[in-house]
């Protein structure tokens, strides 16, 4: 058996010494960890490796410093360039230097493979390239079992009567130890929740913010803060969202700007116990924070005299308190309990917050949703006054310094367009070229003022953050904006196509694209950490594994950036709600259960093994070789149910597929009105030669037909779902 040997031509920016990370190699070979092995310079740009007894590898090839190919399978010597793939000898030689190497009997130069001409996929500078892994950081994989910390709220205790799950259980420590996990499985982006600094009693997932300025200690360790999670996942090719919260801060201020009155926590007592008797788990005597020598949760410098001076000490809360509201005296049993968690939300401060209460009923869908409270502990920001802009704008550039590649802006509609366009746009000038795209969740289409059964205005709507202009009747009247939304009307259509086993209604969706100000930059999803795409969608997606399969079909080849949020890979908690629903729910019961068992060096194999990981990881090596699906705008789309079929053409014909998709049994796909030319399918390697503008193709059930214009033929290997 001959020693499999790779050549790489390295780009002029690249650093001067180059690596070779391989795995999957047959027969198998020992695996060097990353960085991989140092690869030979052989002169003129070529970088040479080879394999000692290997015929066949998956591979890449990097610089150790951020740059690197896309994943790459090779199973014979093989020159490769960013420019033009793969090709069977030196491309910087003349054809009679190459002259029938490989002793064919034609007695000619050799063809150079399908591939090497197909154009690179991969610039590093359009968002639209990357497909995105959404995780709880604190709910991912433990690898600092110190920070860990129980929240006063749902702490889950075992028969024996002991607290297990900590609510920060994940941290930047055990991310950066699995991001080659999530590099395997072929994402080129990590959404993270929220990390900056949190209060409240159930404040894992981040989305309750106390100080913008401060990552939250829970996430970190002395070998792996946030820069290093950054700088980690930069050299593998990854790059990072953060989530970020605009609209509201946690119910007890932040520090250092603002204080909101309450009673600190360690003063209170339920009705019917007495100060240190409170049993609640690690709260032992008061549900002060229990990591704290002075268990409290606040530290605000800006807080009044009387709450700091208490910060300091009494930490058993056991030395009388007046109110200085009521002036009845804690601890007592009973008292008042919103004096310690709740809002009076007529006495928070005007500089910094909204002053017309609470969100309720209707208000959900109508302008009171930009002016009220969401909840006791998301308390609405001032976001127009300039105080607030000025905090949250520089607090966020810290972290674009740092290396942050994006971000995504949660509770989008609870925000005017123009008010969050302040923000958005200031954080665009810090770091051009950044793409910032948010969440505004609607349980529809979305459509607005435009019909389609809409029952709220354009001005909270996805497609209007998206637009410049002021006519909630024409989309057209304002250019875009350069803010990307996630794509919550092709998320509604699923709870009566994909789970119900059909494409129906999909078409329907797709042509309401022009209503946005770039369809393309849609962040597309089947679910998320609060909603799934059931009639009842508060559930993870529960229906059959093909139905999935197909939905990822769809999401990887129709426009938009897919999303992926984890443990869909392995049909993690299938059914389970996204959140806590019932009173005594716990965490492990739900959508955001801890993860990170499925990740341990035990089981990781086994959890690489699923049908639907390997189902996305392929999707995942098509998308990132097909320019076209990732960038291409869609056209000739049709629909009938059981199979939807659509093109899509990026640059005019630089990159052009012809998609068909089934869902349940296999179908005869034909499609009109496209290019003529030599057609192969990235799925099976079936190869088409289109003389009269229509091709016609069978795809099998739950599959796939991708077939690209002098593309590259057969991407990846066979699965379950994609054959």
């Amino acid at each position: 058996m001959a020693d499999l040997t790779v050549y790489f031509k390295k780009p002029a920016d690249w650093a001067e010494d180059l690596h070779i990370h391989f795995w999957d190699t047959r027969p198998p070979a020992p695996l060097i960890d990353w960085p991989g092995a140092l690869m030979r310079h052989e002169g003129d740009g070529w970088f040479v490796y080879r394999f000692d007894g290997v015929a066949t590898a998956r591979l890449l090839f990097h610089d150790g410093r951020g740059r690197q190919t896309s994943d790459l399978q090779r199973d014979r010597p093989g020159w490769y360039t960013l420019e033009g793939g793969w090709s069977d000898d030196n491309p910087d030689r003349a054809p009679s230097e190459n002259f029938n190497r490989g002793g064919g009997e034609s007695g000619g130069p050799r063809a150079p493979a399908p591939s090497s001409a197909y154009p690179a996929a991969l610039t590093g500078q359009d968002f639209r390239e990357e497909t995105i892994y959404f995780l709880l950081t604190a709910r991912f994989y433990d690898g600092d079992p110190s920070n860990n910390f129980f929240c006063r709220d749902r702490i889950k205790f075992n028969q024996h009567g002991q607290p297990e799950d900590p609510h920060w259980r994940g941290d930047f420590k055990g991310l950066i130890q699995r991001l080659d996990y999530i590099r395997d499985l072929g994402f080129t982006a990590i959404w993270i929740t929220p990390p900056v600094e949190n209060r409240s009693g159930l404040d894992y997932h981040g989305y309750h913010a106390y100080d913008w300025t401060r990552i939250d200690p829970r996430l970190e360790s002395p070998d792996a803060t946030y820069q290093n999670l950054i700088d980690e996942a930069h050299q593998r090719g990854i790059k990072i969202i953060q989530d970020v919260v605009v609209n509201h801060s946690c119910q007890y201020g932040i520090r250092g700007k603002v204080h909101i009155d309450h009673l600190p926590i360690k003063y209170y007592v339920p009705q019917g116990s007495e100060q240190g008797r409170v049993n609640h788990g690690p709260y032992q005597g008061s549900l002060g924070n229990y990591a704290w020598p002075n268990r409290d949760d606040i530290d605000n410098p800006v807080a009044p005299d009387w709450y700091k001076e208490r910060h300091g000490r009494d930490p058993n809360g056991v030395e009388p308190l007046v109110d200085p509201q009521t002036g009845e005296t804690v601890p007592k049993p009973g008292y008042n309990p919103g004096r310690f968690f709740g809002i009076d939300a007529n006495r928070l401060d005007p500089e910094w917050y909204m002053q017309h209460g609470f969100i309720c009923g209707g208000d959900w869908e109508s302008a009171a949703v930009q002016l009220k409270h969401i909840a006791g502990d998301c308390i609405n920001l001032a976001t127009d006054r300039q105080n607030v802009k000025d905090y949250l704008i520089g607090s966020i550039n810290r972290y674009l310094d740092m290396g942050v590649d994006a971000l995504r802006i949660d509770t989008v509609k609870h925000v005017p367009r123009d008010n969050l366009l302040e923000y958005v746009n200031a954080w665009k000038a810090h770091k051009p070229g950044l793409f910032v795209f948010g969440e505004n969740l609607v349980k529809g289409y979305g459509f607005g003022d435009l019909g389609h059964g809409d029952n709220g205005p354009s001005f909270i709507r996805p497609w209007w953050y998206t637009r410049l202009g002021h006519d909630p009747r024409d989309p057209n009247s304002g250019g875009d904006s350069g803010f990307a939304v996630l794509d919550f009307g092709l998320f509604s259509t699923f709870r009566d196509n994909l789970s119900r086993g059909s494409f129906g209604g999909v078409k329907a969706v797709l042509e309401m694209d022009w209503i946005f100000g770039d369809p393309s930059t849609l962040v597309t999803f089947l679910q998320n950490h609060d909603v799934g795409p059931d009639n009842d969608f508060r559930f993870r997606f529960k229906g059959d594994q093909w139905m999935a399969a197909a939905a990822y079909n769809l999401l990887w080849t129709a426009r938009g950036i897919p999303c992926l949020y984890y443990g869909e890979e392995i049909e993690f908690m299938k059914g389970a709600p996204q959140d806590v629903i019932g009173n005594d729910d716990t965490l492990d019961q739900t959508g955001r259960a801890y993860f990170g068992d499925h990740l341990t060096d035990e089981r990781i194999g086994q959890t690489q093994g699923h049908p639907l990981y390997q189902h996305i990881k392929r999707l995942n090596q098509i998308r990132r070789a097909i320019p076209a699906l990732q960038k291409g705008p869609m056209s000739e789309v049709n629909e009938w149910g059981s199979g939807l079929s659509f093109v899509r053409d990026y640059n005019n014909g630089q990159s052009y597929v012809v998609v068909g998709l089934t869902i349940g049994g296999g179908q005869d796909i034909r499609v009109g009105n496209i290019r003529n030319g030599h057609y192969r399918d990235a799925v099976t390697g079936n190869e088409i030669t289109v003389h009269h503008g229509e091709m016609a193709f069978h795809v099998q059930g739950n599959s796939a037909g991708i077939y690209v214009l002098d593309g590259p033929g057969k991407i990846g290997v066979d699965g379950a779902y994609l054959r």
